[in-house]
């Protein structure tokens, strides 16, 4: 991942892990959203909400209710890239994950 979606998809991953319990694996194939207009360092301020993307994975019923609260949906190019590599201390394994959104692999020794 990089640029714009570095930050948003890496808490995705974090969020998915912690949060909902899914491995590397699962935690990096789940559906993203891609948030764009935000506020920068630039000076540019964000007045309207900016635009959400949200990948096929996302439910048409997640969709609708995001609409009905005013969020604005759109679309988007890429929604990052995710390769990891977990090092699992309780069962002394290291586990690999390389996602399907793009060619990779997640290799260590």
């Amino acid at each position: 991942m990089g640029g714009a979606m570095q930050a948003q998809g890496h808490a995705q991953i974090i969020t998915n892990m912690v949060d909902f319990g899914l491995n590397v694996q699962e935690a990096g194939d789940a559906a993203r959203y891609y948030h764009i207009g935000s506020s920068e360092p630039t000076g540019y301020i964000m007045t309207d909400g900016g635009v959400t993307a949200l990948e096929s994975g996302i439910s048409g019923r997640t969709r609708e209710e995001l609409e009905r609260r005013g969020h604005v949906l759109g679309s988007a190019v890429s929604f990052g890239g995710h390769q990891a590599i977990l090092w699992d201390e309780e069962n002394d394994v290291y586990w690999g994950a390389s996602e399907m959104r793009k060619d990779g692999l997640a290799a260590g020794y």
